[in-house]
């Protein structure tokens, strides 16, 4: 190091020491959690505002904002809100307390829902019509042939389907479900009085949404496809309903519910059953937004807003069609794939691309994974081979989220079923995925496996697998590690990393986990691992404040850390001090970010970016430099208090050069990328990388080449090899 850099290193050390610790945790020096999260749905709307971006991969980004914003409102507007109902006024890592946070979520939640249908409807639709898809916003606007299509279509399709319920004397409010499509009406009896009578029906999930009508031709021969969604032919035929009534008036709405509940589970007598009434309890839980057309007449919105007991500014006035998620249907619809990015497909992984099974290619030295660059597959295939193999013995994992036909699930029940030791933890309580995991949980009890509901007071989201076998040299162990789920669906859509190994050291410490979870076996120590909720965030806190003495001691240090959300206080407060210290880092943080980055005297050594492409970021991975013997993690934890404190989370080493060597240029792209990254500001917003004088880098689009080529040079060596095996020379007898 430059005694220039050392002095200047020296200056920040000071300063950060004279400003002390109460400065880094300062509320002034974090940004509000819930306003972190919204701009990261703003980052995502502004992939769907990106012409340069494929239309229909447009498409797919906007439902995606509506379907985060769904989520957000069900679980952390409903938790602030549940906190104000209950008196709470402690403030936030940003000092804000919870009414505060809810009083400026509105205000940036309408703004965000304005530029969601800004770019619905100005950009999105006229461009779907300039490439021959015509949506049909209004039942109105449809011509005579199309109108006999629709109605009959109703008659044939939707009205037997069809429930429509009034309100009076006998018939109270119906229960308006979570999320459902509905439409609202006011009614007045025919050659009766002038008042008026509410009425309702709900939209019906079991049919399509998008209906496809008769193709058009204009006078050029060019071809227009047709659709209209399904509310608008309801609404069209709403006097089928209600035959002995005038309709006065018709709007669709839709409602959001708390959807965030608690359990106690220490006076829970079955977990598994009170998850399962507690599911139940979502469909009536407090209404928390509403969202109706904004043309919609003000007596209609004036009965909603008294029944459902919603406040004025948890109501969404919407310029066009309600719950945007729809457009993942459309995205789905055939015939465009020329507007779409070109799906890709997982690479075979290089070190598996041989004759040899899984545990001979694990012995050779420890594997790396990268989905959804590579496939998938051979972590299904580890469970799949257990299960058959003769000599394995017993097979343990833990479950957070699988996929609806998840083959690892019947793997596991068929291990079980050849006499296999198996035990399975299904965390009962990952969210949304509750009914799932409680179906898989039974459907692995009958088959015969030991199941762990979960553990009291904390959710299980490491993804581990122990696989214990006998080999000739006695008892082997081979794990499988992980940052992101068991799920074979989802790995084709998110960046995850993952290692298989046989180290013994690994082994041991897997053998602990399991022992730790099924039983109240704590461990005295570990070997490789590091495990949350009782000694991650100490090893997380030791690794930053090693690189900090190495700073101030003018050695080599930098931390390079890549994660989903970063919100814990304590953690900030370390890298902040990091910062001061002289310590470079680069953070790859894809949601939620509290720290403040380039802040003088804060966290000019700190940059942070989010990439939002085509896979959602989801692989967690921590380098620290530590004076020239770098160390490389991964795991399944965020810097989160959630995760740090009240999950059970595992970090473990990377311990091959050649695997680390992969991971470091896996870094490298993700900070050299300036498609698809956004970069922190000290202002709090995010801007697009300067790509001036530079060539274009996007780093999936880069990972899948590299992953493409890896496998391509894979499979010439073997044709080589095979080539060079056929033709060797026959020695002469000379």
């Amino acid at each position: 190091m430059k005694k220039e850099e050392k002095k200047e290193n020296t200056q920040k050390t000071k300063k950060g020491k004279e400003q002390g610790i109460g400065y880094f945790q300062d509320p002034k020096n974090y940004v509000n959690r819930e306003l972190s999260w919204l701009e990261f749905d703003c980052r995502v709307l502004e992939e769907a505002r990106d012409k340069t971006n494929p239309l229909f991969d447009r498409l797919k980004f906007l439902s995606i904002t509506a379907s985060n914003l769904d989520e957000f409102f069900m679980v952390r507007v409903a938790s602030l809100k549940d906190m104000v109902h209950a008196g709470y006024k402690k403030p936030d890592i940003a000092g804000m307390t919870a009414q505060e946070q809810l009083d400026k979520i509105s205000v940036r939640t309408h703004e965000l829902v304005v530029q969601q249908y800004n770019t619905y409807n100005r950009s999105l639709l006229p461009a779907l019509r300039n490439n021959g898809l015509n949506l049909i916003e209004c039942h109105e606007d449809l011509t005579p042939e199309q109108g006999e299509f629709v109605d009959r279509y109703f008659r044939e399709e939707v009205y037997p389907v069809l429930t429509p319920m009034a309100v009076d004397s006998s018939r109270p409010f119906p229960l308006v479900r979570n999320k459902s499509l509905n439409i609202a009406a006011l009614l007045k009896k025919k050659d009766g009085d002038e008042e008026l009578e509410f009425a309702m029906v709900q939209v019906p999930a079991v049919l399509p949404r998008i209906i496809s009508l008769p193709v058009t031709t204009d006078e050029d021969h060019n071809e227009t496809r047709n659709v209209i969604f399904l509310e608008e032919i309801i609404e069209r035929n709403m006097q089928q309903l209600f035959l002995n009534y005038d309709i006065v008036t018709s709007h669709p709405f839709r409602i959001m519910r708390n959807a965030d509940f608690s359990l106690d589970e220490e006076e829970a007598v079955d977990l598994l059953e009170e998850i399962e009434k507690q599911l139940k309890r979502r469909q009536w839980g407090e209404v928390i937004r509403l969202e109706i057309e904004d043309k919609a007449d003000q007596r209609l919105l004036k009965v909603l807003k008294r029944e459902l007991e919603v406040n004025e500014e948890d109501i969404f006035e919407i310029p066009g069609a309600l719950d945007l998620t729809v457009l993942m249907k459309m995205y789905g619809l055939d015939g465009y794939d020329h507007l779409k990015t070109p799906k890709y497909t997982p690479q075979p992984v290089p070190a598996l691309m041989n004759d040899d099974d899984i545990f001979t290619n694990i012995r050779k030295g420890d594997i790396l994974l990268m989905h959804p660059y590579e496939t998938f597959d051979p972590v299904v295939d580890f469970v799949r081979r257990a299960a058959r193999d003769p000599e394995v013995l017993a097979i343990k994992q833990t479950l957070y989220r699988v996929s609806g036909n998840s083959p690892i699930i019947a793997a596991l029940a068929a291990a079980a079923e050849n006499g296999k030791q198996v035990s399975v933890l299904v965390e009962l309580k990952a969210r949304f995925d509750e009914e799932n995991n409680i179906i898989w949980a039974k459907k692995l009890e009958k088959a015969g496996c030991h199941v762990i509901y979960g553990l009291v007071g904390l959710k299980t989201h490491s993804k581990i697998t122990l696989v214990v076998r006998r080999e000739e040299d006695g008892i082997r162990r081979y794990v499988h590690l992980g940052t992101g789920n068991y799920n074979d669906s989802t790995a084709k859509l998110y960046t995850d990393c993952g290692i298989m190994t046989c180290h013994p050291l690994i082994g041991e410490d897997a053998t602990a986990v399991f022992n730790m979870l099924s039983g109240y076996s704590e461990p005295l120590n570990w070997n490789m691992l590091s495990v949350a909720p009782l000694w991650l965030r100490t090893k997380f806190l030791r690794l930053i404040e090693r690189e900090t003495k190495n700073a101030r001691a003018g050695k080599p240090a930098s931390i390079i850390a890549k994660m989903n959300s970063l919100c814990d206080k304590e953690i900030i407060a370390a890298l902040y001090e990091a910062s001061c210290a002289g310590v470079k880092i680069h953070l790859v943080v894809r949601g939620i970010c509290c720290l403040k980055a380039g802040i003088p005297g804060l966290s000019e050594n700190i940059e942070v970016r989010s990439i939002v492409g085509e896979f959602l970021e989801h692989a967690r991975i921590f380098i620290f430099e530590n004076d020239g013997s770098e160390e490389i993690y991964m795991g399944s934890a965020d810097w989160m208090p959630r995760n740090l404190d009240r999950r059970v989370e595992i970090l473990f080493p990377v311990l091959r050069e050649e695997l680390k060597d992969r991971i470091r240029k896996y870094m490298e792209l993700e900070l050299e990328d300036n498609l698809k990254a956004h970069v922190l500001q000290p202002d709090g917003t995010y801007e697009k990388p300067d790509r001036r004088g530079k060539l274009p880098v996007g780093s999936q689009m880069a990972l899948c080449e590299m992953a493409v080529a890896a496998a391509k040079n894979e499979r010439k060596k073997h044709e080589q090899e095979e080539t060079a095996r056929v033709f060797i020379p026959i020695e002469s007898e000379n």
